[in-house]
Protein backbone atom coordinates (compact mmCIF):
# COMPACT_ATOMS: atom_id res chain seq x y z
CA UNK A 1 0.00 0.00 0.00
CA UNK A 2 1.34 3.44 -0.90
CA UNK A 3 2.61 5.60 1.92
CA UNK A 4 0.42 8.64 2.68
CA UNK A 5 3.65 10.68 2.90
CA UNK A 6 4.76 9.81 -0.63
CA UNK A 7 4.60 12.79 -3.05
CA UNK A 8 1.65 12.55 -5.40
CA UNK A 9 2.25 11.84 -9.06
CA UNK A 10 1.46 14.35 -11.79
CA UNK A 11 -1.92 13.01 -12.90
CA UNK A 12 -3.12 13.01 -9.29
CA UNK A 13 -1.73 16.48 -8.65
CA UNK A 14 -3.61 17.77 -11.69
CA UNK A 15 -6.91 16.58 -10.23
CA UNK A 16 -6.43 17.22 -6.52
CA UNK A 17 -3.56 19.66 -6.08
CA UNK A 18 -1.07 19.19 -3.29
CA UNK A 19 -2.94 20.95 -0.45
CA UNK A 20 -5.90 19.57 1.39
CA UNK A 21 -8.91 21.90 1.13
CA UNK A 22 -9.80 23.92 4.23
CA UNK A 23 -11.97 21.95 6.64
CA UNK A 24 -14.90 24.35 6.24
CA UNK A 25 -15.04 23.73 2.47
CA UNK A 26 -16.82 20.55 1.41
CA UNK A 27 -17.24 21.13 -2.33
CA UNK A 28 -15.24 19.13 -4.87
CA UNK A 29 -14.27 22.34 -6.71
CA UNK A 30 -12.46 25.34 -5.31
CA UNK A 31 -14.98 28.08 -4.42
CA UNK A 32 -14.87 31.27 -6.47
CA UNK A 33 -14.12 34.11 -4.08
CA UNK A 34 -15.44 36.77 -6.45
CA UNK A 35 -14.66 39.65 -4.13
CA UNK A 36 -12.38 42.63 -4.61
CA UNK A 37 -11.65 42.92 -0.86
CA UNK A 38 -12.03 41.07 2.44
CA UNK A 39 -12.91 41.97 6.02
CA UNK A 40 -10.42 43.77 8.24
CA UNK A 41 -10.77 44.00 12.01
CA UNK A 42 -10.97 47.44 13.68
CA UNK A 43 -7.18 47.56 13.95
CA UNK A 44 -6.78 46.93 10.21
CA UNK A 45 -5.63 43.32 10.56
CA UNK A 46 -6.90 40.51 8.34
CA UNK A 47 -6.80 36.74 8.24
CA UNK A 48 -4.37 36.88 5.31
CA UNK A 49 -6.78 38.15 2.67
CA UNK A 50 -7.24 41.87 2.18
CA UNK A 51 -7.38 42.91 -1.48
CA UNK A 52 -7.63 40.67 -4.54
CA UNK A 53 -4.90 42.47 -6.50
CA UNK A 54 -2.55 41.27 -3.77
CA UNK A 55 -3.99 37.87 -2.83
CA UNK A 56 -7.20 35.94 -3.37
CA UNK A 57 -8.08 32.50 -1.95
CA UNK A 58 -9.23 31.08 -5.30
CA UNK A 59 -6.21 32.39 -7.21
CA UNK A 60 -3.77 31.19 -4.55
CA UNK A 61 -5.26 27.71 -4.56
CA UNK A 62 -4.91 27.37 -8.31
CA UNK A 63 -1.40 28.84 -8.27
CA UNK A 64 -0.38 26.15 -5.82
CA UNK A 65 -1.77 23.51 -8.18
CA UNK A 66 0.50 24.89 -10.94
CA UNK A 67 3.46 24.87 -8.55
CA UNK A 68 2.77 21.24 -7.69
CA UNK A 69 2.67 20.22 -11.35
CA UNK A 70 6.00 21.95 -12.01
CA UNK A 71 7.62 20.64 -8.84
CA UNK A 72 8.11 24.25 -7.75
CA UNK A 73 8.27 25.92 -4.35
CA UNK A 74 5.76 28.58 -5.33
CA UNK A 75 3.79 30.03 -8.24
CA UNK A 76 2.03 33.25 -9.23
CA UNK A 77 -0.86 33.66 -11.67
CA UNK A 78 -1.23 36.58 -14.08
CA UNK A 79 -3.88 38.06 -16.31
CA UNK A 80 -1.91 37.02 -19.44
CA UNK A 81 1.20 35.18 -20.54
CA UNK A 82 2.86 38.42 -21.61
CA UNK A 83 2.11 39.84 -18.15
CA UNK A 84 3.92 36.86 -16.67
CA UNK A 85 6.93 37.29 -18.98
CA UNK A 86 7.21 41.05 -18.46
CA UNK A 87 6.87 40.88 -14.68
CA UNK A 88 9.43 38.08 -14.50
CA UNK A 89 12.09 39.89 -16.52
CA UNK A 90 11.51 43.22 -14.78
CA UNK A 91 11.74 41.54 -11.38
CA UNK A 92 14.93 39.59 -12.08
CA UNK A 93 16.91 42.19 -14.05
CA UNK A 94 18.75 44.70 -11.84
CA UNK A 95 18.93 48.37 -12.95
CA UNK A 96 20.97 48.45 -16.15
CA UNK A 97 21.09 44.66 -16.15
CA UNK A 98 21.76 42.42 -19.13
CA UNK A 99 19.54 39.73 -20.62
CA UNK A 100 20.75 37.01 -22.99
CA UNK A 101 17.87 35.36 -24.84
CA UNK A 102 17.29 32.88 -27.61
CA UNK A 103 16.74 34.44 -31.02
CA UNK A 104 13.77 32.14 -31.67
CA UNK A 105 10.91 33.54 -29.58
CA UNK A 106 7.21 34.36 -29.66
CA UNK A 107 6.77 37.61 -31.59
CA UNK A 108 5.63 39.81 -28.68
CA UNK A 109 8.30 38.38 -26.36
CA UNK A 110 10.85 39.25 -29.06
CA UNK A 111 9.48 42.81 -29.25
CA UNK A 112 9.60 43.16 -25.46
CA UNK A 113 13.23 42.05 -25.34
CA UNK A 114 14.51 43.81 -28.45
CA UNK A 115 12.49 47.04 -28.34
CA UNK A 116 11.03 47.73 -24.90
CA UNK A 117 13.68 46.56 -22.43
CA UNK A 118 16.47 48.64 -24.05
CA UNK A 119 14.22 51.72 -23.79
CA UNK A 120 14.12 51.09 -20.03
CA UNK A 121 17.91 50.96 -19.78
CA UNK A 122 18.42 47.19 -19.94
CA UNK A 123 20.93 45.56 -22.28
CA UNK A 124 19.93 42.55 -24.36
CA UNK A 125 21.59 40.05 -26.68
CA UNK A 126 20.13 37.30 -28.86
CA UNK A 127 21.73 33.91 -29.57
CA UNK A 128 20.65 31.04 -31.81
CA UNK A 129 19.26 28.37 -29.52
CA UNK A 130 21.78 25.72 -30.61
CA UNK A 131 24.85 28.01 -30.74
CA UNK A 132 26.83 26.72 -27.78
CA UNK A 133 29.82 28.95 -28.44
CA UNK A 134 27.53 31.96 -28.80
CA UNK A 135 25.89 31.32 -25.43
CA UNK A 136 29.25 30.89 -23.72
CA UNK A 137 30.60 34.06 -25.33
CA UNK A 138 27.59 36.17 -24.37
CA UNK A 139 27.47 34.84 -20.82
CA UNK A 140 31.19 35.46 -20.34
CA UNK A 141 30.45 39.07 -21.27
CA UNK A 142 28.36 39.36 -18.12
CA UNK A 143 24.62 38.74 -17.85
CA UNK A 144 21.92 38.60 -15.22
CA UNK A 145 19.15 36.56 -16.86
CA UNK A 146 19.09 33.80 -19.47
CA UNK A 147 15.78 33.38 -21.32
CA UNK A 148 14.66 30.67 -23.76
CA UNK A 149 11.55 28.78 -24.89
CA UNK A 150 11.56 25.00 -24.41
CA UNK A 151 9.97 24.67 -27.85
CA UNK A 152 10.27 27.88 -29.83
CA UNK A 153 7.22 29.50 -31.39
CA UNK A 154 6.59 28.55 -34.18
CA UNK A 155 9.63 26.68 -35.57
CA UNK A 156 9.86 24.30 -32.60
CA UNK A 157 13.58 24.59 -31.94
CA UNK A 158 14.36 22.60 -28.79
CA UNK A 159 16.38 24.31 -26.06
CA UNK A 160 19.02 22.12 -24.41
CA UNK A 161 17.78 22.86 -20.91
CA UNK A 162 20.43 20.79 -19.13
CA UNK A 163 23.48 22.51 -20.59
CA UNK A 164 21.84 25.94 -20.66
CA UNK A 165 20.87 25.57 -17.00
CA UNK A 166 24.42 24.55 -16.19
CA UNK A 167 25.83 27.56 -18.06
CA UNK A 168 23.51 29.90 -16.16
CA UNK A 169 24.38 28.32 -12.84
CA UNK A 170 28.13 28.60 -13.50
CA UNK A 171 27.67 32.26 -14.48
CA UNK A 172 25.64 33.01 -11.34
CA UNK A 173 22.60 34.21 -13.27
CA UNK A 174 18.88 33.42 -13.24
CA UNK A 175 17.64 30.96 -15.86
CA UNK A 176 14.07 31.51 -17.13
CA UNK A 177 12.21 29.35 -19.64
CA UNK A 178 8.85 29.75 -21.34
CA UNK A 179 7.45 26.22 -21.39
CA UNK A 180 4.02 27.05 -22.83
CA UNK A 181 4.34 24.61 -25.75
CA UNK A 182 5.32 21.61 -23.62
CA UNK A 183 3.43 21.94 -20.32
CA UNK A 184 4.75 20.23 -17.17
CA UNK A 185 3.45 16.93 -18.55
CA UNK A 186 6.17 16.80 -21.21
CA UNK A 187 9.01 18.43 -19.26
CA UNK A 188 9.60 20.09 -15.89
CA UNK A 189 12.37 22.65 -16.50
CA UNK A 190 13.14 23.15 -12.80
CA UNK A 191 14.46 19.58 -12.79
CA UNK A 192 16.96 20.62 -15.49
CA UNK A 193 18.59 23.50 -13.65
CA UNK A 194 16.21 26.38 -14.40
CA UNK A 195 15.03 28.78 -11.70
CA UNK A 196 11.76 30.00 -13.18
CA UNK A 197 9.29 28.60 -15.70
CA UNK A 198 6.61 30.79 -17.30
CA UNK A 199 3.48 29.81 -19.18
CA UNK A 200 0.80 31.40 -21.23
CA UNK A 201 -1.84 29.52 -19.24
CA UNK A 202 -4.27 30.50 -21.99
CA UNK A 203 -2.85 27.57 -23.94
CA UNK A 204 -2.31 23.99 -22.72
CA UNK A 205 -2.71 24.60 -18.97
CA UNK A 206 -6.28 25.73 -19.53
CA UNK A 207 -6.87 23.91 -22.82
CA UNK A 208 -10.39 25.17 -23.58
CA UNK A 209 -9.84 28.50 -25.37
CA UNK A 210 -12.06 30.37 -22.92
CA UNK A 211 -9.68 32.47 -20.81
CA UNK A 212 -6.48 34.51 -20.99
CA UNK A 213 -3.98 33.89 -18.19
CA UNK A 214 -0.32 33.51 -17.35
CA UNK A 215 1.63 31.56 -14.75
CA UNK A 216 5.09 31.68 -13.20
CA UNK A 217 6.51 28.88 -11.05
CA UNK A 218 9.95 28.43 -9.55
CA UNK A 219 12.19 28.49 -6.54
CA UNK A 220 11.14 30.61 -3.57
CA UNK A 221 13.36 33.68 -3.89
CA UNK A 222 12.76 34.63 -7.53
CA UNK A 223 9.02 33.89 -7.27
CA UNK A 224 8.75 36.18 -4.24
CA UNK A 225 10.36 38.98 -6.24
CA UNK A 226 8.09 38.29 -9.22
CA UNK A 227 5.01 38.24 -6.96
CA UNK A 228 5.87 41.72 -5.62
CA UNK A 229 6.37 43.03 -9.15
CA UNK A 230 3.01 41.55 -10.17
CA UNK A 231 1.33 43.38 -7.29
CA UNK A 232 2.86 46.68 -8.38
CA UNK A 233 2.05 46.21 -12.07
CA UNK A 234 -1.47 45.05 -11.30
CA UNK A 235 -1.41 42.09 -13.69
CA UNK A 236 -3.44 39.92 -11.32
CA UNK A 237 -5.75 37.11 -12.44
CA UNK A 238 -9.49 37.36 -11.83
CA UNK A 239 -10.87 34.70 -9.43
CA UNK A 240 -13.38 33.39 -11.97
CA UNK A 241 -10.63 32.98 -14.59
CA UNK A 242 -8.60 31.13 -11.95
CA UNK A 243 -11.55 28.79 -11.40
CA UNK A 244 -11.68 28.06 -15.15
CA UNK A 245 -7.94 27.45 -15.18
CA UNK A 246 -8.27 24.92 -12.36
CA UNK A 247 -10.98 23.10 -14.31
CA UNK A 248 -8.61 22.84 -17.27
CA UNK A 249 -5.68 21.68 -15.17
CA UNK A 250 -7.67 18.70 -13.93
CA UNK A 251 -7.57 17.12 -17.40
CA UNK A 252 -4.12 18.35 -18.47
CA UNK A 253 -2.37 14.92 -18.46
CA UNK A 254 -5.21 13.31 -20.44
CA UNK A 255 -5.31 16.09 -23.00
CA UNK A 256 -1.55 16.19 -23.45
CA UNK A 257 -1.41 12.44 -24.08
CA UNK A 258 -3.88 12.91 -26.94
CA UNK A 259 -2.14 16.03 -28.29
CA UNK A 260 1.22 14.23 -28.24
CA UNK A 261 0.01 11.11 -30.02
CA UNK A 262 -2.12 12.80 -32.67
CA UNK A 263 0.46 15.47 -33.52
CA UNK A 264 3.22 12.90 -33.96
CA UNK A 265 1.02 10.83 -36.27
CA UNK A 266 -0.05 13.84 -38.34
CA UNK A 267 3.49 15.17 -38.54
CA UNK A 268 4.76 11.90 -39.97
CA UNK A 269 1.90 11.76 -42.48
CA UNK A 270 2.35 15.40 -43.56
CA UNK A 271 6.10 14.89 -44.01
CA UNK A 272 5.39 12.29 -46.67
CA UNK A 273 2.67 14.29 -48.43
CA UNK A 274 3.60 15.52 -51.93
CA UNK A 275 1.89 18.90 -51.34
CA UNK A 276 3.95 19.66 -48.20
CA UNK A 277 7.47 20.99 -48.66
CA UNK A 278 8.70 20.69 -45.06
CA UNK A 279 7.50 19.68 -41.58
CA UNK A 280 8.85 20.56 -38.15
CA UNK A 281 8.04 18.32 -35.21
CA UNK A 282 10.57 17.62 -32.45
CA UNK A 283 10.16 13.84 -32.37
CA UNK A 284 10.62 13.36 -36.12
CA UNK A 285 14.14 12.20 -37.04
CA UNK A 286 14.28 15.05 -39.60
CA UNK A 287 14.06 17.71 -36.88
CA UNK A 288 17.39 19.54 -36.37
CA UNK A 289 17.13 19.09 -32.58
CA UNK A 290 15.76 15.54 -32.64
CA UNK A 291 18.50 14.14 -30.41
CA UNK A 292 17.97 16.85 -27.79
CA UNK A 293 14.21 16.37 -27.93
CA UNK A 294 14.43 12.62 -27.41
CA UNK A 295 16.53 13.10 -24.28
CA UNK A 296 14.46 15.95 -22.84
CA UNK A 297 10.77 15.53 -23.69
CA UNK A 298 8.25 12.95 -22.57
CA UNK A 299 6.15 13.92 -25.59
CA UNK A 300 6.50 16.18 -28.61
CA UNK A 301 3.42 18.29 -27.75
CA UNK A 302 0.57 19.20 -30.08
CA UNK A 303 2.16 21.75 -32.42
CA UNK A 304 3.16 20.84 -35.97
CA UNK A 305 4.75 23.50 -38.17
CA UNK A 306 4.65 22.94 -41.91
CA UNK A 307 5.45 24.73 -45.15
CA UNK A 308 3.43 24.43 -48.33
CA UNK A 309 4.54 25.35 -51.82
CA UNK A 310 3.03 28.46 -53.34
CA UNK A 311 3.96 30.85 -50.56
CA UNK A 312 1.65 32.77 -48.26
CA UNK A 313 -1.12 32.92 -50.88
CA UNK A 314 -1.28 29.12 -51.01
CA UNK A 315 -1.14 28.96 -47.21
CA UNK A 316 -4.11 31.33 -46.97
CA UNK A 317 -6.04 29.31 -49.55
CA UNK A 318 -5.37 26.12 -47.61
CA UNK A 319 -6.67 27.70 -44.40
CA UNK A 320 -9.81 28.72 -46.26
CA UNK A 321 -10.33 25.21 -47.62
CA UNK A 322 -10.27 23.52 -44.21
CA UNK A 323 -13.69 22.43 -42.97
CA UNK A 324 -12.97 21.14 -39.45
CA UNK A 325 -9.71 22.80 -38.41
CA UNK A 326 -10.40 26.43 -37.57
CA UNK A 327 -8.20 29.49 -38.06
CA UNK A 328 -7.37 31.40 -34.86
CA UNK A 329 -4.31 33.14 -33.33
CA UNK A 330 -3.95 30.77 -30.38
CA UNK A 331 -3.09 27.15 -29.63
CA UNK A 332 -3.29 24.38 -27.07
CA UNK A 333 -7.07 23.96 -26.98
CA UNK A 334 -9.16 20.84 -27.37
CA UNK A 335 -10.05 21.98 -30.90
CA UNK A 336 -7.53 21.90 -33.74
CA UNK A 337 -6.46 25.33 -34.96
CA UNK A 338 -4.23 26.67 -37.72
CA UNK A 339 -2.59 30.04 -38.21
CA UNK A 340 -0.05 31.71 -40.46
CA UNK A 341 2.67 33.19 -38.20
CA UNK A 342 3.14 36.09 -40.64
CA UNK A 343 -0.42 37.19 -39.79
CA UNK A 344 -0.59 36.19 -36.12
CA UNK A 345 2.16 35.35 -33.62
CA UNK A 346 4.92 37.04 -35.64
CA UNK A 347 2.94 39.59 -37.63
CA UNK A 348 4.76 42.51 -35.98
CA UNK A 349 8.13 41.28 -37.29
CA UNK A 350 9.43 42.19 -40.71
CA UNK A 351 9.76 39.53 -43.39
CA UNK A 352 13.54 39.65 -42.90
CA UNK A 353 13.21 39.15 -39.14
CA UNK A 354 10.87 36.22 -39.69
CA UNK A 355 13.28 34.75 -42.21
CA UNK A 356 16.11 34.96 -39.68
CA UNK A 357 14.32 32.41 -37.50
CA UNK A 358 13.09 30.21 -40.35
CA UNK A 359 9.57 31.58 -40.84
CA UNK A 360 9.48 31.73 -44.61
CA UNK A 361 6.61 32.12 -47.07
CA UNK A 362 4.09 29.30 -46.89
CA UNK A 363 4.66 28.54 -43.19
CA UNK A 364 1.67 27.37 -41.14
CA UNK A 365 1.38 26.49 -37.44
CA UNK A 366 -1.03 23.66 -36.73
CA UNK A 367 -2.26 23.14 -33.16
CA UNK A 368 -3.56 19.58 -33.05
CA UNK A 369 -6.59 19.14 -30.80
CA UNK A 370 -8.21 16.03 -29.36
CA UNK A 371 -10.59 15.24 -32.24
CA UNK A 372 -10.60 11.90 -34.02
CA UNK A 373 -7.29 11.55 -35.84
CA UNK A 374 -8.86 10.25 -39.06
CA UNK A 375 -11.18 13.26 -39.24
CA UNK A 376 -8.22 15.63 -38.92
CA UNK A 377 -6.24 13.77 -41.56
CA UNK A 378 -9.18 13.81 -43.98
CA UNK A 379 -9.68 17.54 -43.45
CA UNK A 380 -6.04 18.26 -44.21
CA UNK A 381 -6.06 15.94 -47.22
CA UNK A 382 -9.11 17.71 -48.61
CA UNK A 383 -7.56 21.17 -48.17
CA UNK A 384 -4.22 20.14 -49.63
CA UNK A 385 -5.91 18.57 -52.64
CA UNK A 386 -8.30 21.49 -53.14
CA UNK A 387 -5.41 23.98 -53.23
CA UNK A 388 -2.91 21.83 -55.12
CA UNK A 389 -1.05 23.70 -57.80
CA UNK A 390 -1.39 22.38 -61.36
CA UNK A 391 1.52 20.13 -62.13
CA UNK A 392 3.65 21.02 -65.13
CA UNK A 393 3.09 18.65 -68.01
CA UNK A 394 5.65 17.75 -70.60
CA UNK A 395 4.75 19.19 -74.01
CA UNK A 396 3.46 16.59 -76.47
CA UNK A 397 6.09 15.17 -78.79
CA UNK A 398 5.98 16.29 -82.39
CA UNK A 399 5.23 13.77 -85.07
CA UNK A 400 8.16 11.47 -85.64
CA UNK A 401 9.76 12.34 -88.98
CA UNK A 402 10.24 9.61 -91.52
CA UNK A 403 13.43 7.74 -91.12
CA UNK A 404 14.20 8.31 -87.44
CA UNK A 405 13.16 8.82 -83.80
CA UNK A 406 12.50 12.20 -82.19
CA UNK A 407 14.13 12.73 -78.80
CA UNK A 408 13.15 15.42 -76.28
CA UNK A 409 15.83 17.63 -74.76
CA UNK A 410 14.60 19.74 -71.79
CA UNK A 411 11.07 19.23 -73.01
CA UNK A 412 11.74 20.45 -76.57
CA UNK A 413 12.33 18.39 -79.71
CA UNK A 414 15.99 17.53 -80.35
CA UNK A 415 16.65 17.77 -84.02
CA UNK A 416 20.34 16.92 -83.87
CA UNK A 417 21.22 13.79 -85.80
CA UNK A 418 21.50 10.53 -83.88
CA UNK A 419 24.97 9.42 -82.94
CA UNK A 420 26.84 8.35 -86.03
CA UNK A 421 24.65 10.09 -88.59
CA UNK A 422 26.31 12.73 -90.72
CA UNK A 423 29.74 11.33 -89.93
CA UNK A 424 32.06 10.00 -92.64
CA UNK A 425 31.90 6.26 -92.91
CA UNK A 426 35.19 4.61 -93.40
Amino acid sequence: MASPDRPLRRATLAVHGRRQPPSQVSGLSTPIHQSSAFDLDPAGASDGWAYTRLRNPTVESVADRVAGLEGAADAVLFSSGMGAIAATLLALLPPGGRLVAARELYGDAHALIVDELPRLGFRTALVDVDDGEGWERELRGGADVLYVETLSNPMLRVAGLDWLGRLARDAGMAAVVDSTFTSPVNVRPLEHGFDVVVHSATKYLNGHSDLVAGAVAGTAAPVAAIRRRAELLGACLDPHAAFLLERGLRTLPLRMACHNASALSLAGWLEGHPEVEAVRYPLLPSHPDHRVARGLLAGGSGIVTLRVGGGDARAAALIGALRLIRSAPTLGGVESLVSAPCHSSHGALSAAQRGDVGIVAGTLRLSVGIEDLDDLREDLEHALAATARPRRRRPPAEAVPAGGDLRLVDGAPDRSPPEGEGEAVA
